[in-house]
């Protein structure tokens, strides 16, 4: 079974459709004892990054899902879910962030002529091509929505990395731990496959 956290905000009914559709058995939860036990987590996110950690505190949900993400069961962040595993952002300053990860979560720059939030389709270059990237080609496209973005991330967990005025690194992985900036249930198929490569991990 996987488990989606539910702390109050997040994308949380797509996520649900999209693995409904590959025929995985899940669930939107904030019970600690079926996040512990379920096979696979997933912490989606919309919003701000001090509004979700808060929220996580307050439903004591960030001690909880700190301990599955390192239990070794297989663990993904969704946009603001990869930012939520790292210790602070420009965002909320002064919140601390779940601290998983080392890197900085800083704004898109507003002075590129580009739009921000940055919303639409962008293609990746691949680090890593195992995990939930088996499959998946390079410069394949993916849906984004975000203002703020990871840099400066451990080069060894640095999965994969995008452009939009300013280089993203928009997934990370590390053994059962991984996420990503971009929505894989809103990217199609290829969104699809990385959620089925989600699915297979641990098996």
């Amino acid at each position: 079974m996987v488990a989606i956290i539910d702390y109050g905000a997040g994308n949380l009914s797509s996520v649900k459709k999209a693995l409904d559709y590959l025929g995985a058995e899940s669930e939107i939860t904030q019970d600690r004892d079926k996040i512990m036990s379920a096979s696979h987590i997933i912490l989606p996110g919309v919003g701000s990054f001090g509004d979700a950690m808060h929220s996580m505190e307050e439903r004591g949900l960030a001690d909880t899902v700190k301990e599955v993400a390192l239990s070794g069961k297989p663990f993904l962040g969704i946009c603001l879910g990869l930012q939520l595993l790292f210790e602070s952002s420009e965002e909320s300053k002064g919140v601390k962030g779940l601290g998983l990860f080392k890197g900085e979560i800083a704004e898109i720059p507003r002075d590129n002529g580009l739009k921000v939030p940055h919303m639409g389709w962008n293609s990746i270059k691949l680090n890593q091509k195992n995990g939930i990237f088996d499959g998946i080609e390079e410069d394949s496209y993916f849906y984004f929505v975000h203002s703020f973005y990871l840099k400066n991330a451990d080069a060894d967990v640095v999965a994969a990395t995008t452009e939009y005025g300013v280089a993203i690194e928009c997934a990370v992985q590390k053994g059962n731990l991984c996420a990503t900036q971009f929505h894989p249930e809103k990217s199609s198929k290829v969104g699809l496959k990385v959620l089925e490569n989600f699915l297979r991990m641990g098996e």
